[in-house]
């Protein structure tokens, strides 16, 4: 995204039309921008970023200064009730007013007094900020006797496939996400090169498109090829990728690729995350019809996470396998699988069965 070039706001001005006032907004919001690619923002952040403050702007109808937090109070509302946003929309929104106004409070409440008279409030506050949308909603993933059912009648079904190769290349992508808890973004992503089988026992795989913190770009990092991943990737590399096409060797080819060809190197195109959501949909739905419309690949990521702690990996490994920025996040994935609670309540009435038993209160 190209970034328009910027004055000092500290140069001397007027704001007596209209026209001005728009303009040293424009100011504001550009600065903020450029902060942001200092920060090392990606394009994309800071486009919903410029969205998300000149939404604000045009619904308050007056200088952006003067924002206070009933405005702040009657957006979020109109978001909601009238452009009946998501509930992650509307969060993000949210925290890119806050993080615009600490911004402007931060480096220019001085020159704004000074110009304008007006003295900056946040407007996003404790009370009008939103909840993280997704506290509450536990993604609970299917029984494990119930993802193993689906799996083994998928792969039973494969050689009898009306289209072998992308029928295996969807069963391929929906094992990485249920045994290694591959997002599908880093899943359609993947490049022949990045599966290193000569790395550590098993083979990694090279997750170089992770989903990075607060839109930094893609954050890397290596997953070992462990709950028979090696096993699945070597089958795919041995027995089914050569017969998408001749690029098979080639290290920058994409190691899930569609049956299309690009119209000027004749090589297949990478699939897209479309193609591997109606795969597992057409599964799910032959398979396990009991959660049709319900099983995502996300929830599979889920039932990685939780099916990994009760074999015993502990919450930092699963963390690193899963690529989670924060320990908190992985806390939220597993937790429907964790029977602290269960166990703490049969220990308390052992202790109590045992006084009883002793004839002590």
């Amino acid at each position: 995204m190209g970034l328009a070039v910027v004055r000092s706001l500290s140069a001397p001005r007027r704001l007596s039309t209209a026209q001005e006032i728009e303009d040293f907004e424009q100011e504001l919001v550009d600065q903020y921008l450029l902060a942001g690619v200092g920060a090392g923002l990606t394009d994309k952040t800071l486009t919903g970023d410029r969205v998300a403050v000149f939404g604000f702007i045009r619904f308050l109808g007056r200088p952006v200064w003067t924002a206070e937090p009933q405005d702040a109070d009657r957006y979020l509302a109109y978001l909601r009730t009238e452009r009946r946003l998501a509930r992650m929309t509307v969060q993000q929104r949210a925290n890119t007013l806050a993080r615009f106004f600490e911004f402007v409070i931060a480096r220019y409440q001085g020159d704004l007094h000074a110009l304008t008279g007006s003295v900056l409030t946040q407007p996003i506050d404790e009370f009008n900020r939103p909840a993280k949308a997704d506290y509450g909603a536990a993604r609970v993933p299917p029984a494990a006797d119930e993802v193993e059912m689906l799996f083994t009648a998928w792969r039973e079904a494969l050689p009898d496939a009306r289209k072998f190769l992308p029928a295996a290349r969807d069963y391929l992508a929906a094992s990485l996400w249920r045994r290694a808890g591959l997002r599908i973004g880093e899943t359609v992503m993947l490049d022949i090169r990045d599966w290193r089988a000569d790395l550590g026992e098993r083979g990694k795989l090279h997750v170089r498109f992770g989903k990075g913190s607060r839109g930094r770009g893609p954050r890397t990092r290596l997953v070992p090829a462990i709950n028979q991943v090696d096993v699945l990737l070597a089958w795919w590399m041995r027995d089914v990728r050569h017969q998408f096409g001749d690029d098979w060797a080639d290290p920058d080819a994409p190691l899930l690729p569609s049956e299309r060809r690009d119209r000027l190197s004749g090589r297949c195109t990478r699939i897209g995350d479309d193609a591997l959501r109606a795969g597992l949909a057409v599964a799910v739905a032959r398979w396990l019809p009991a959660w049709a419309g319900r099983l995502t690949p996300h929830t599979l990521r889920h039932f990685c996470a939780s099916s990994l702690y009760d074999r015993g990996l502990d919450l930092k490994a699963i963390q690193e396998v899963l690529g989670h920025s924060w320990l908190s996040t992985t806390t939220r994935y597993i937790h429907v699988c964790d029977d602290h609670v269960e166990r703490a309540w049969v220990a308390a009435n052992e202790r109590v069965a045992a006084r009883l038993a002793g004839g002590t209160e």
